[in-house]
């Protein structure tokens, strides 16, 4: 089967080639931003804010986003088990900390908008996030629960779609082969034809990994239709959807056989934007869903696990926004949420291996749950003295159907001293609502559980300088997290006689982060982000106190070379060995022939050096692995 498919994918590359070197009675068309309506524009938040740019992502060649925005957002940082795929359950990697805050749950990750969190265990699935058809990302260092409730506690990443605004055809097509049998293709084309445009893409990756027993495959396809009904009106709808499998042999203290996990997860969305001078914003449904299929596996020489365990999750709602203009430089956002989340758990008999007659009567285990929550916002900024200040401030109410209501309050000020040049300070809080599984499920459940929240205090300045060339920028930050869920053990005394979650925990982080970009010498440019991390709770994992990216490029003509470095020092990894440093060294290389289609050769590799180190304690990552493909745009 999985021949087939790659024979399917090579023959659309080939397609799309002839198709594009047929056309040659026309020119390659550019390609306008234009976005799904946002609640707000990132520049009105006094919060510190990164985006990651298509060029970025594209240069990079990887398939997956997490790792461009590990190296390209100082504070960010994602764990890994292997050369591709993240996985779910146990053994699972892909757990994203902001600043020391996240560990899967307490970072939201959205598609134009849409929450894509899987609604039982209230996390975002890492391997669902394509690098394929994406025009860039907004990363908000710092609660967003003001605008977008729970699951923003430690920030939010906004992955923002590609929209075909030219008129005519165009596309891209990518195919590429590593080490352990690696192969990744993608393919993806926009057309528009006056007020109607779409969009799709689609991705295929698999690989054989670095340890035996850990091979991985994935499907991911995305597409999105846009019609402009006025000048100013839109309408449009986006589905995006991944199917993916991995194997896990456990860690290499504790191997596991037979250990994988099947998923296929999806969002859709209907939505309808209006622009005016003083009033713009929009309305839009969306549904997020997932079906997982796994094998918790079992320990060599031991009996196989005579069931499978199931999961059906949802997370669905509406969003109505505006932000209008009432007088001279003021901009005032509010509107309305609604999210209904939750699923369906139960365990099947394993044909073959489940025996009535000697493990009895078989339990499915079966459990559905749900919520709802209901929200509303309001957030204003005011600029003063031609806008060289502005105050913001904002709140937003959030009711429950269990827990009841909570308050999110936001408040702080940009000054712009000089042109070009950004001073911001806020002050926010920020919360996560306790998952299904926290609540209802397994052994810790406890469905009195309440919201998680922290207080965040953050001051941070970007100035622009010679004409563009240097863009630099530091922000310095304060959290104080509060009611953190953590699993109680057995005190019979005080009538606990089981493990229970419960809101006990506490913390504090505080650090500094630094980044610049400069082009120098026409040809060259440098960029370099260092983040430092300190905590109270030294148990905390996945977040380095100190991690530092440097990368340098040289592109003269055709050519483009990039070395790339990152260090991390004082990473949690989960080992009993104390905290783990790596450095690696990584090289990049292509070249682009300006013909009637561009076609670019490029190769890669990661992990020069051969660095021996392990991002979650038991998975040890590959050594020097490299990389060779070919792309066309059309």
């Amino acid at each position: 089967m999985k021949t087939h498919l790659l024979k399917i994918l090579l023959f659309l590359f080939g397609v799309a080639s002839v198709y594009a070197q047929e056309k040659n009675d026309t020119t390659a068309l550019s390609e306008l931003l234009v976005t799904a309506p946002s609640k707000t524009q990132v520049a009105l938040t006094p919060m510190d804010v990164t985006i990651v740019t298509s060029e970025e992502i594209e240069k990079s060649t990887e398939s997956s986003l997490l790792p461009v925005l590990q190296n390209h957002v100082p504070g960010f940082f994602v764990s890994e088990r292997g050369m591709e795929g993240y996985g779910v359950s146990g053994g699972a990697a892909g757990s994203v900390t902001i600043r020391g805050v996240g560990s899967g749950t307490g970072v939201l990750f959205m598609i134009d908008g849409v929450p894509t969190w899987a609604g039982v265990f209230g996390h975002s699935v890492a391997d669902t996030y394509s690098a394929n058809g994406v025009e860039k990302v907004e990363v908000v260092k710092g609660p967003s629960s003001l605008l977008y409730g729970s699951n923003a506690m430690g920030g939010s990443v906004n992955i923002i779609t590609k929209k075909h605004n030219a008129e005519g055809f165009s596309g891209r097509a990518r195919a590429m082969y590593g080490f352990y049998n690696t192969v990744k293709l993608n393919l993806s084309g926009g057309y528009r034809k006056n007020k109607f445009s779409v969009m799709a893409a689609a991705q295929y990756d698999r690989s054989d990994n670095n340890r035996p027993g850990s091979a991985f495959w994935l499907w991911s396809e995305y597409a999105n239709l846009q019609y402009s009904a006025s000048r100013h009106w839109s309408v449009g709808a986006t589905v995006d959807m991944t199917q993916s499998k991995a194997h896990n042999p456990g860690s290499t203290y504790d191997p596991l056989e037979n250990m994988w996990t099947k998923i296929a997860r999806g969002s859709a969305a209907v939505y309808a934007h209006n622009s005016y001078s003083k009033v713009n914003g929009g309305v839009q449904a969306y549904i997020n869903w997932g079906k997982h299929h796994l094998d918790d596996g079992n320990a060599p020489g031991t009996r196989e696990n005579n069931y499978y365990f199931n999961l059906t999750d949802y997370n669905m709602g509406f969003n109505i926004f505006e932000t209008v203009n009432p007088w001279r430089g003021n901009d005032l956002s509010l509107g309305v949420d609604f999210q209904h989340w939750g699923g369906h758990i139960w365990n099947d008999p394993k044909e073959g291996v489940y025996n009535p007659a000697t493990d009895g009567e078989f339990n499915p285990s079966e459990e559905r749950k749900h919520e709802n929550d209901i929200a509303g916002y309001i957030m204003m900024q005011q600029g003063f003295f031609h806008n060289i200040l502005s105050l913001n401030a904002g709140v937003r109410l959030q009711h429950n159907s269990r827990w009841g209501n909570i308050w999110i309050p936001q408040a702080g000020f940009i000054v712009r001293p000089v042109n070009q040049s950004e001073l911001k300070f806020s002050f926010s809080k920020g919360f996560h609502s306790p998952s299904i599984k926290d609540m209802y499920l397994f052994p810790p459940k406890n469905p009195n559980l309440k919201p998680e929240y922290l207080y965040n205090y953050e001051l941070s300045y970007r100035q622009t300088v010679c004409n563009g060339m240097l863009n630099f920028g530091a922000a310095i930050y304060y959290i104080d997290g509060r009611d953190m869920i953590q699993t109680l053990p057995p005190a019979p005394s005080e009538g606990r006689p089981k493990p229970m979650n419960a809101n006990t925990g506490k913390f504090k982080n505080k650090g500094f982060e630094v980044d610049a970009t400069y082009n120098f010498l026409k040809n060259w440019q440098i960029y370099a982000g260092y983040s430092y991390l300190y905590s109270d709770n030294q148990k905390i994992l996945y977040a380095p106190e100190n991690k530092l990216d440097v990368s340098l490029t040289f592109s003269p003509g055709n050519f483009e070379i990039t070395a790339e470095s990152n260090t991390i020092r004082g990473l949690n990894n989960g080992s009993p060995d104390g905290k783990v440093n790596y450095s690696l060294l990584n090289l990049r290389g292509s070249y682009t022939w300006p013909l009637m289609v561009s076609l670019t050769l490029f190769a890669k590799i990661d992990n020069l050096l051969a660095e021996k180190y392990e991002v979650v304690y038991g998975y040890p990552m590959p050594g020097a692995t490299a990389f060779i493909g070919l792309e066309c745009k059309f």
